[in-house]
């Protein structure tokens, strides 16, 4: 056996110690560890009689090195266990034994009856070398640890120990007892399955020196923004319960139960119950899933060869198939090797192939199937010299399998109109040849197409999205230049192009007769036409002020660039995300800062732009004769479109609250407000909803809900842990978000702020060797993570353009089925 270096007194004493263990059968049934468990002595051991025979048992243990009186806490802790040892189920009960005499720990007979120790202990050196020694042979023959509170000051000069409990306590935290609110992210295991998400209550909280996310596995933190977190507070991310397998057996701490009334609660007392169901092996759960060792990020591509696009191009959109295949689109730039035609009097201005390429996980190999002639290689822009036009999205029809048709959503080249400026966008189904990875490109069937300018980038959306129905839900950017309104509203009414403006966001995201800056849903037909579901925004049929201003196809309106959304089509939930303006900070003429969003959508909305941003925050209104003085503030509940560039409805629905949105400042940014409902817009009095991230350069990419399939068989499958989290993400790899959050299905369709969030920025790996310019992630049939990552130019794509997968690797939950222990009979 390993036996970490010590003493030759010491080995031969713990070699005792274990063979005591192993002959009274705790080493018959180690559980799963990151490494092997110990091969056990030969000994009488039977691997069908788990510890402790048909009765499981728990040890107390309380020894203090503090002088003085015992802790109050003791009586509490010793009674609540064993209440919770004689209640519930028969099968779920267990005995309890308390003691403060360390040496129950030499004695290795007496400690192999026990399944699991509950640490109920101050700190200092409560145990000698030897007895720590025996704790230490108890856990690699498979024993269960239970540590609360001030346990984790206990053997402070133990590595060993630090391991076991996972943490110590910092300097600097408070020392008195404040409710606050606990963030409840594992909603599986057992010690937590049955908690609130949000869970209030009172207790002394302790700060780490050193932050043990990731080499744990975390299932509860504490919010810091609901109490005062002392002068050492650690900041969002503030575990204060975890669980791992360690050295051979489980061990699970909690920093909570600080307080005698603690263990009165009810919910207390279920998270320890929990806590010692898995301990003991009453129950399994999977103390891997947030343990950062246990996922393998690989690079699936290598980088093109030079002067062709062979393996990817300019990164912009990819999809699964359900035989596990990758496609994945470029938008239009080819490599600096070459030319871009920025001169509107050559008819080749912008001109670029939008290339659709397959990755096929059987042989490993990438196919480039095929490539359309897009608006899109730079090119245009007016004073920008850019644009964001070119293939934009791809989807699969739900029948792919059958039918191979793929859904794309581009810009053609052929159909740009050089003295207006004009363009067509259009969404198009094909045809791929599954054998060969092949696309028809004469089998283009046209199913929807709207007018764009191209005068002046930007904002082009582009992604897809299937519901469980059969509706393709389309993304599209405002069509509005950047500049023009000192990066506020988008909302200057002044500046155009032959007669069609370009700054001015109420005609197009604003417009209820506009397809741009919209998500649009439809219903694709078998014959390449489609119809129009019920329960969208519009019918295309108001006879408010008229008719004909209102298109049936919007779904949602009022956003400004939403690259990347998704439907859970487990709930037909839409998630998506879009890229906010420039201004860098707040204004009390204009307005919020810029503000790229998140949100939950649970029915057809208006999301705000150009008119209010965020939590329903309003922009000022301008418009000629002199769009540089400001007028009115808009009304979030009843927004009108003055604009001179508007072609659909004056009175616009109200405006939904979004779920997520960010500045340079912080995460959800809001500020005192007047009667009227409009906000100081003072920098100074700003308080944030979510701390757990901000911007500065940013760009939201949206990610998907994952749904974890029991039926599947793949062994890099994301563990159950992360299922129904929603994937957060932002193309730069800072400060910006890469989270994993969930939201209350109460409050997120209203704009509810999430309820819990965990960063996978260890896991989805940041860095310029790693994915660091973050532009689509979905999950594959086999439950792993496809992401691409741009590269790290931009309108081009370069060597480190890529398609990445991350797997899981950590093996399934424990104890192993067949080690489950069994409870009072």
């Amino acid at each position: 056996m390993h036996l970490r270096g010590l003493s030759t007194r010491r080995q031969t004493w713990v070699a005792a110690v274990t063979a005591g263990i192993a002959a009274a059968g705790l080493m018959a049934a180690p559980a799963a560890d990151a490494r092997p468990a110990p091969e056990p002595p030969l000994t009488t051991m039977s691997i069908k009689s788990p510890p402790g025979g048909a009765n499981v048992r728990v040890l107390i243990f309380y020894g203090s090195a503090a002088a003085g009186e015992e802790s109050p806490l003791v009586n509490a802790g010793i009674e609540a266990i064993e209440k919770i040892g004689l209640s519930g189920p028969a099968e779920q009960r267990f005995k309890t034994e308390a003691t403060n005499d360390a040496s129950v720990f030499t004695n290795g007979t007496r400690l192999s009856r026990f399944n699991s120790i509950v640490f109920l202990t101050g700190g200092g050196d409560v145990l000698d070398p030897e007895q720590e020694a025996g704790l230490e042979a108890y856990m690699e023959a498979g024993g269960g640890f239970v540590g609360i509170h001030d346990a984790a000051r206990a053997e402070p000069y133990s590595d060993w120990f630090t391991g076991l409990v996972g943490a110590r306590p910092a300097a600097g935290g408070p020392t008195n007892a404040q409710r606050a609110v606990v963030e409840v992210g594992d909603r599986r295991h057992p010690a937590t399955k049955d908690l609130p998400v949000q869970w209030k209550r009172p207790d002394k909280w302790l700060n780490w020196a050193k932050n043990p996310s990731g080499s744990v596995h975390t299932v509860a933190r504490v919010r810091e923004s609901s109490y005062q977190p002392g002068s050492s507070a650690n900041g969002w991310d503030h575990p204060v319960s975890w669980c791992r397998d360690y050295d051979g057996g489980r061990s699970f701490y909690t920093g909570m139960g600080g307080t005698v009334s603690s263990y009165d609660e009810t919910d207390f007392r279920a998270h320890l119950r929990g806590a010692l169901q898995w301990t003991t092996r009453l129950s399994q759960a999977d103390c891997k899933a947030t343990i950062t060792g246990n996922y393998k990020a690989e690079r699936l591509t290598q980088p093109n060869q030079a002067g062709q696009n062979d393996q990817i191009g300019e990164p912009h959109g990819l999809v699964t198939a359900p035989d596990g295949r990758v496609l994945y689109i470029g938008r239009g730039g080819a490599d600096s090797s070459q030319p871009v035609v920025t001169d509107w009097n050559n008819p080749d201005i912008g001109k670029g192939k939008g290339e659709i390429h397959v990755y096929d996980p059987k042989t490993k190999k990438v196919t480039l199937a095929g490539a359309l002639t897009v608006f899109g290689n730079k090119g245009g822009g007016d004073e920008l010299i850019k644009v964001e036009e070119g293939l934009l999205g791809i989807e699969l029809d739900p029948r792919f399998e059958e039918n191979g048709w793929v859904y794309l959503h581009y810009t053609p080249h052929a159909q740009i109109n050089r003295d207006t400026r004009m363009a067509e966008r259009r969404v198009s189904r094909f045809t791929l040849d599954l054998a060969t990875n092949k696309l028809d490109l004469s089998s283009e069937k046209v199913l929807l197409k709207w007018p764009v300018q191209i005068h002046s980038c930007c904002h082009a959306g582009g992604g897809m999205t299937w519901d469980s129905k059969g509706n393709l839900y389309i993304a599209t950017g405002d069509n509005n230049s950047s500049r023009f309104s000192d990066g506020y509203s988008g909302n200057n009414p002044e500046p155009n192009y032959k007669g069609v403006s370009f700054a001015d966001a109420r005609r197009t995201a604003g417009n209820t007769n506009n397809l741009n800056g919209k998500i649009l849903r439809i219903h694709p037909e078998p014959d390449g036409t489609y119809t129009l579901p019920a329960g969208n925004l519009f019918t295309g049929k108001e006879p408010d002020e008229g008719g004909g201003k209102t298109r049936g196809e919007i779904y949602v309106m009022g956003v400004r660039n939403p690259a990347r959304i998704f439907v859970d089509q487990q709930t037909d939930t839409l998630y998506a995300g879009w890229v906010g303006p420039d201004a860098g900070a707040p204004s009390t003429t204009w307005g919020p800062a810029k503000y790229d969003t998140f949100a939950v959508i649970t029915k057809a909305s208006n999301r705000g732009w150009p008119y209010c941003m965020g939590n329903k925050q309003p922009y000022r209104d301008r418009n000629l004769p002199d769009p540089t003085k400001p007028l009115g503030w808009y009304d979030c509940n009843a927004p009108k479109n003055e604009s001179p560039n508007n072609d659909g409805l004056v009175n616009l629905p109200p405006v939904t609250g979004n779920n997520i949105w960010y500045s340079p400042q912080g995460g959800a940014p809001d500020f005192p407000r007047n009667a009227n409902g409009v906000p100081s817009y003072k920098q100074e009095e700003a308080t944030y909803g979510l701390p757990w991230l901000k911007g500065g350069g940013q760009a939201a990419m949206n990610g998907p809900v994952y749904r974890y399939d029991t039926a599947s068989t793949s062994d890099t499958k994301w563990p159950a842990y992360w299922d129904g989290k929603w994937f957060v993400g932002d193309f730069y790899d800072a400060d910006q978000p890469r989270n994993a959050v969930l939201t209350d299905p109460r409050t997120h369709g209203d704009g509810g702020l999430p309820v819990h969030s965990e960063s996978l920025k260890k896991i989805v790996p940041i860095g310029n060797d790693g994915i660091k310019n973050l532009m689509d992630w979905k999950f594959g049939p086999d439950g792993a993570l496809y992401v691409l990552d741009y590269g790290r130019g931009f309108f081009t794509s370069d060597a480190k353009s890529a398609l990445w997968r991350v797997t899981y690797t950590g093996g399934g939950p424990t104890p192993a089925a067949d080690r489950l222990a069994r409870g009072a009979q």
